[in-house]
């Protein structure tokens, strides 16, 4: 088998893209045996495509999604590896939260004071931008619109850019480990935002594999992770990790739940 591996989730800047590429590589020694004696090999590949279909190749060795898709587009179809503990606040044990900002130009002081404003978030399949947003608004909408307008932006960057730059939207729900990367690395950026608020906490960004990776090379990816992070401890401060837990994949329903409070609050969709 000719493996792939990518990791798309945090590249926040190309300084980080590249450590995430390194952090592959590391992986990659690890493994390299275990990939030698089969007859493998592995590259580490930009996800060019879909990431949903991405995700989804037979020959994906090591990737990172999101858990709204782990529990819907890809359910029982790929294979949960581990998932990272991050040294930022709220991520304590491998979960994590979006952050609330609004734009710094206003003057709302809680997610509750932003009734009429306009929102930004990512897209559909989103925990931290759309499904954690929508379940920490749902309260306060009473089964009807709360915001006058919704944009989807694509991405995080394009949600604060949205906000700070643009002036198309006021408010937005941002995952705290990108927020945090921002914080360090675009400051501009993050000054361009005032944070209100935070979500409730959900099982972090998993990383995964195909589930037709053979079940004992699951846990030699997990502890090959764990050692990228020991064995090289700059490299894990640039990525903030602490390193990486194993959580079972029940933990994830945790965002159905969620997702099912705000539909039974009649807030089945941001508005």
């Amino acid at each position: 088998m000719h493996w792939i591996a990518a990791l798309p989730m945090y590249n926040v800047t190309p300084a980080l893209a590249a450590d995430w590429r390194a952090l592959l590589a590391r992986v990659h020694a690890r493994v390299a045996d275990w990939l030698a004696a089969r007859g493998d090999t592995l590259a580490i590949v930009e996800s060019n495509e879909p990431l949903e279909r991405f995700w989804l190749r037979d020959d994906l060795l090591l990737s990172q999604t999101c858990g709204y898709p782990l529990v819907h587009a890809l359910a029982d179809r790929v294979r949960l590896i581990a998932t990272p503990d991050f040294d930022i606040d709220g991520c304590a044990g491998g979960n994590y939260h979006s952050v609330l900002v609004t734009a710094a130009r206003l003057t709302a002081a809680s997610l509750e004071a932003c009734r009429g404003l306009r929102a930004a978030y990512n897209g559909d399949d989103s925990n931290s931008g759309m499904n954690l947003f929508r379940h920490a608004v749902a309260p306060l909408a009473e089964g009807g619109p709360f915001f006058s307008s919704v944009l989807k932006t694509g991405g995080h960057l394009a949600s604060l850019r949205a906000l700070a730059i643009d002036r198309t939207a006021d408010v937005a729900a941002i995952d705290c480990v990108t927020f945090a990367f921002v914080r360090e690395h675009l400051p501009e950026l993050a000054g361009g935002v005032r944070e209100i608020g935070v979500t409730a906490s959900a099982p972090g960004l998993p990383f995964i594999a195909s589930n037709a990776l053979p079940a004992d090379a699951a846990t030699l990816l997990a502890d090959a992770l764990d050692a990228a992070v020991r064995v090289h401890p700059e490299l894990a401060r640039r990525l903030k990790l602490k390193g990486f837990v194993r959580r079972p994949a029940g933990d994830y329903q945790s965002i159905l739940a969620m997702e099912g409070a705000a539909i039974a609050r009649g807030y089945p969709v941001l508005a």
